[in-house]
């Protein structure tokens, strides 16, 4: 099976183009689609022989629970056992958009979703071919990064026909991805609620909302073989097949083994570097670029891409994230 590239206008998709589509997620396809993070592989979140075609097509262990996409609260509430005041104060304020809510689930989740657990994580997508998407197939859509697990997230439609061009259905082309790394995911069920992958939206700006503290900067522990409580909690995640080193600002030019190529932050190139890439200082423009530099570097025949650690702050922590463990 080789997925189909369906061409589409990120800013005013072809309604035919969606209906097809549409049909397709709701006839248990798997549908690759844009969204304003990265590019989701998507199916039928209320179809668990669907879902599991995800699981089977990422090499997914079955105790990482997917994000399921929404067209917005109303559509929520079904798969929502519980709707709390602070997500009504967050949906209201941050969807659409990169920021992933996890409550208790109602019966209408499938048990493949959640991988048996008691809690979903629900978003509204922001990207205009994902929303078109969901309100065409009239079912929420199960939808993980469309790459292979642990893999290097996609941003372009390209990277997912590389990873799994061969093992699902469709591939909706929009361009690029705009913000370029995964949602934030809010656990509101504990107190005070807790972010359990850093992202785009910042803890400080959801504390601001909500108008109480937010925990970050840990995964919550859980014992063998038991569900996490949202995707992004695996030691190693979003890491290119070369191996990649991360390396203090001091000590940019300390020798690399081999071909290497150096993502930076500053001005300073190292010698001998077979290609130099920098990027920008500021954190959301960095995010933009950054999987899309190591999807190019990877392609490179290297043998180690060193990156620049960016700087320990709050506004940073998104990216540290996925460079961290990128790196293990």
């Amino acid at each position: 099976m080789t997925a189909r590239l369906l061409t589409v206008d990120a800013a005013a998709p072809d309604a035919a183009v969606i209906s097809e589509a549409a049909a397709a997620l709701r006839a248990g396809c798997l549908v690759a689609f844009p969204t304003e993070t990265v590019y989701g592989l998507g199916a039928n979140a209320l179809d668990p022989v669907a879902v599991a075609r995800i699981f089977a097509a990422k090499g997914r262990p079955a105790t990482n629970p997917l994000i399921v996409h929404v067209t917005g609260p109303a559509q929520a509430l079904e798969l929502a056992a519980v709707w709390p005041p602070e997500a009504v104060l967050l949906a209201q304020r941050f969807w659409p958009g990169p920021l992933s809510l996890v409550l208790p689930r109602t019966g209408r989740v499938c048990d493949a979703v959640t991988g048996g657990g008691p809690t979903v994580a629900l978003r509204m997508p922001a990207h205009p071919v994902a929303l078109a998407l969901l309100e065409a197939a009239g079912v929420p859509a199960a939808a993980p990064s469309a790459n292979r697990s642990t893999r290097l997230s996609p941003t372009t439609a390209q990277h997912v026909a590389r990873q799994l061009g061969g093992q699902i259905d469709i591939i909706l082309d929009a361009g690029p991805c705009a913000g370029g790394i995964e949602s934030t995911v809010l656990d509101l069920t504990t107190l005070p609620p807790r972010v359990l992958r850093p992202g785009l939206i910042t803890a400080a700006e959801i504390s601001a909302v909500i108008a109480m503290p937010v925990e970050s900067g840990g995964h919550m522990p859980r014992r063998r073989g038991q569900p996490a409580k949202s995707p992004g909690q695996m030691a190693r995640h979003y890491a290119p097949l070369t191996r990649l080193v991360l390396t203090p600002p001091d000590q940019l030019t300390a020798p690399a083994c081999g071909r290497a190529a150096y993502v930076l932050l500053s001005t300073e190139e190292p010698a001998g570097a077979v290609e130099t890439i920098r990027l920008p200082s500021d954190p959301r423009r960095y995010a933009a670029r950054l999987y899309a530099t190591l999807h190019h570097l990877d392609e490179l025949g290297l043998d180690v891409i060193v990156v620049e650690m960016p700087p320990d702050t709050p506004d940073w922590a998104a990216v540290r994230d996925r460079l961290m463990r990128a790196a293990r």
